[in-house]
Order: C-alpha cells, then sequence, then structure tokens
C-alpha cells in the first residue's frame, strides 16, 4: 500500500493518506458493491470542489472520501461508518481516515446520540477540517447522484431540530471553502 504523507500545503502534522488507487482496490477487496464504489467516486468529486484552499489537505479528504463508506462492505445500517472506521483500524491505516470514516454520517453524532442510535458511544462527531468536508460531500450525494443543500434539508425534515441545524451550519461553514 502507498501510504502519502503531507504532500500539499495544507497537509501538516499527523495528516497520512493512502493513495487513490489504494482506497479503490481496499473497497473492492474489502467486498463493497459497485453501487457503493459509484457512490464514494461521487462523493470524491464533489469533495474537489472543497480542496483548493491551502487550509485543505487533499490528499486526506480524497482518500477519506473514497473510503468512508467501506463499512457497507459489512452494514447498510447508521454502523456502517462504526464498522468502516474499525475495518480502517483493522487494515492499518492512517487514524486520521479511520476518523473520517467513523466520522462521515450527517452532521455527526456525538456520543450520546450514538448511544441512542444502539451505536457504541464513540464521539462521532467531525472536527477535522477533512472530517466536516467528508461528512458535507457525503451529505449532498444520493447514490451517484449530487444533490443540492436544500434538497438535502428537504429529505431531513423528519429528523429533530438539532439534528437539521447541524446539518445546516455544516452547510453554511463548507461554503466558505468551495470553489
Amino acid at each position: 500500500m502507498n501510504r502519502q504523507s503531507a504532500p500539499d500545503p495544507g497537509c501538516t502534522g499527523d495528516h497520512d493518506f493512502v493513495s487513490e488507487q489504494d482506497c479503490l482496490d481496499l473497497l473492492i477487496a474489502s467486498g463493497c458493491s459497485k453501487k457503493v464504489v459509484a457512490h464514494s467516486h461521487t462523493v470524491r468529486s464533489v469533495v474537489d470542489e472543497y480542496t483548493g484552499d491551502q487550509a485543505v489537505c487533499r490528499g486526506e479528504t480524497t482518500c477519506g472520501a473514497l473510503l468512508h463508506d467501506i463499512g457497507r462492505s459489512q452494514s447498510h445500517g447508521l454502523d456502517h461508518s462504526i464498522i468502516g472506521g474499525d475495518i480502517c483500524r483493522d487494515l492499518g491505516l492512517p487514524e486520521n481516515i479511520a476518523q473520517i470514516v467513523e466520522r462521515h454520517l450527517g452532521a455527526g453524532q456525538t456520543a450520546d446520540e450514538c448511544i441512542l442510535l444502539g451505536l457504541p458511544p464513540r464521539n462521532c462527531m467531525p472536527e477535522t477540517l477533512a472530517e466536516q468536508i467528508v461528512a458535507h460531500a457525503d451529505n449532498l450525494v444520493k447514490g451517484d447522484q449530487v444533490m443540492h443543500i436544500e434538497e438535502r434539508m428537504m429529505k431531513i425534515v423528519d429528523l429533530p431540530r438539532k439534528k437539521r441545524k447541524r446539518t445546516f451550519r455544516l452547510a453554511l461553514l463548507m461554503e466558505l471553502f468551495r470553489r
């Protein structure tokens, strides 16, 4: 596996990632369906709209976008993000990539919200810029189709107000980085 570190100005500190081809190979080897791979490609293309700023580590964000649904090789439930983070760790991938995968659902889940959803009590709130970009990009993709944020907001109208506000705030923040 081709691991890379700090290839562009936005990559500082512990921003390790894996090459795009290795990410795709891992998705396929883990058993993800063609639909999941196509979805991940689309999320990756949306991520490209947010990686022009020097504050963004393009390689890390791209790798996270491609691998964000690796957990769907084992589950299509909400637990796919937790499972995916664990798969990344089991594969020896960098922790920053495992956290992008684990924290990509909606605009995140607190540990308490995870418990209420029947998930392990982990902080699944996207904290880093890469985590936030991937979560937002995933919110804008249904299958392999890109939707506008207003359409996404209409699809989550039944969620609690707190989660709708969190999703909208994430979208507003991410627009600061859009090309």
